[in-house]
């Protein structure tokens, strides 16, 4: 799923890596918990999206909600990580950053208001006037209480801007220009390059990082640049303008992007605003897929088991294989979430096993889906002294699996209802689930997100057998533990261990 490799809040952040610019804004205080339905089959839904293609590619969705008199218009575009080669590692990242600094538009009023300070750079801009248009709007920027930020991932890189319904045209306009007039200016791009590497150094003074970057540099460690968001120093460092028009012709076009619109709007009117401000957009003659495809992750040859040492008080153990691809093995995904979400319940076979016999404080099961190969994980948080015995007693449940009586029907139907009222649930703060759909337009396509609770509801047993014996049991995988120098002498932990043996 989107949001989580894990069933436990404790690791989320460790394993599904979104790197974004700080909050322009603060964010709302969180809601209250969701109460877990009672087991039983439920009535599919459909999330109540209306989109909408223009001519020029770009792809519209519109989720009507007005409950309060605001709106949130995010760009999502089909970019990050898995577009990445070496040399580019870490710059969709960059780009993401460049987005919100001065754009032509904003030359452009300046050029108008006849500032001297611009006079020598308005020669270019003027130029442009007859296709970036009227730009009084700026005028509404500093009354509109706006909250706008941005975020990249391996398979999606969006851009967002909340604010008062009566300002959505705005918003549409601020997102219009950025994409198509960016300025891209050699200092601009030098102060966000000092950003983007303070947080490579962020991230780098955390230990959990290293975990999460050996085990994908090892699941997929012929392009290990393809799932990595954040990049490396020197690539970002050498970063030009050039390079951030480069990506900009690959990916910034409208036959690769969505403008997803949720709040207090009218899809109808939605629609006609935003083909008069980005119809004339102009779309890339091929599919950048299809210019530069994706690459082909190959399967992991052997198991491989790692101990790493990091200044930590606990023990950390990960394992991992390579899941379902979207395009390739659809209904495998839909398993994945179903069972990742039966077994991390607390009263699941795993948590019994595990937990309650004190193995371990907390274990989770989870997949990521991706159209690149989505990663499975198993993740679990125990001590030196008990290592050895939880990871054999998790690799044991592992082989289990399969089995007829691993969990009932009541926890099937009730993994099922859960996970339906949890999308349910998040819905209701539209501005965040705007970044949901977004992630679902990219990796997925929006049609597969129109049918996900559908054929959620219609996975079978037989289906999360199928899923487990394609790419679990008897898989090749990668086996990970994170301990101190002392715990690892004292744990007797083997690399062996760590695989299964």
């Amino acid at each position: 799923m989107k949001r989580s490799l894990l069933g436990f809040v404790l690791l989320i952040s460790l394993f599904n890596f979104s790197f974004a610019q700080a909050p322009k804004a603060a964010p709302a205080a969180n809601g209250p918990a969701v109460a877990q339905p009672a087991a039983g089959k439920q009535a599919a839904y459909e999330v109540p999206i209306v989109t909408k293609t223009l001519a020029n590619g770009l792809e519209v969705i519109v989720l009507q909600d007005s409950t309060v008199p605001l709106v949130t218009v995010e760009l999502a575009v089909r970019n990050g990580s898995f577009t990445e080669p070496p040399e580019l590692n870490g710059l969709s990242h960059l780009f993401e950053h460049m987005f919100f600094k001065p754009n032509e538009a904003i030359l452009l009023a300046q050029c108008e208001n006849a500032s001297r300070t611009f006079a020598d750079r308005c020669g270019d801009v003027m130029r442009l006037k007859s296709q970036i248009g009227d730009v009084s709007y700026l005028r509404n920027l500093g009354n509109m209480g706006i909250t706008y930020n941005g975020s990249t991932r391996e398979e999606v890189v969006n851009y967002y801007y909340t604010t008062t319904s009566r300002y959505f045209p705005t918003a549409l306009r601020v997102i219009n220009d950025s994409v198509r007039f960016p300025q891209f200016s050699k200092s601009d791009l030098e102060d966000e390059k000092k950003v983007v590497i303070g947080e490579i150094d962020r991230n780098e003074a955390n230990p959990f990082y290293y975990l999460n970057k050996e085990l994908n540099d090892r699941l997929f460690y012929k392009y290990p640049t393809r799932k990595n968001p954040l990049g490396t120093r020197e690539t970002v460092s050498s970063a030009t303008p050039e390079m951030m028009r480069l990506i900009q012709s690959r990916y910034y076009v409208p036959n690769n992007s969505a403008l997803i619109v949720t709040g207090d709007v009218k899809a109808d009117e939605v629609f006609d605003q935003v083909d008069k401000v980005m119809g004339s957009w102009e779309r890339r003659p091929t599919d950048p897929f299809k210019e530069f495809p994706l690459v082909e992750h190959p399967p992991l040859p052997k198991s491989q088991g790692v101990i790493m040492t990091q200044p930590i008080e606990n023990v950390f153990v990960e394992i991992g294989w390579h899941g379902p691809s979207i395009g390739k093995d659809d209904k495998s995904t839909y398993a994945a979430d179903v069972f990742s979400y039966i077994v991390t319940q607390p009263d699941s076979k795993l948590q019994r096993d595990i937990v309650d016999t004190g193995l371990a404080s907390a274990v989770g099961v989870g997949y990521y889906t991706q159209r690149n190969v989505g990663p499975i994980s198993v993740v679990m948080v125990t001590t030196p002294d008990k290592v050895k015995a939880a990871t054999k007693a998790v690799y044991d449940e592992i082989n289990q699996w399969a089995s007829p009586n691993y969990f009932s029907d009541e926890e099937l139907e009730a993994s099922k209802a859960t996970l339906q009222s949890r999308d349910l649930f998040e819905r209701e703060e539209t501005s965040e689930y705007t970044h949901t759909l977004g992630f679902w337009w990219s990796s997925t396509g929006i049609d597969y997100y129109r049918g996900y609770q559908k054929n959620l509801n219609a996975t079978t047993r037989a289906d999360i057998n199928r899923y487990i014996t394609t790419y679990i049991l008897g898989k090749p995988h990668v086996g990970l533990a994170m301990m101190s120098d002392d715990a690892k002498t004292a744990s007797k932990l083997t690399e062996d261990d760590l695989i299964g043996k």
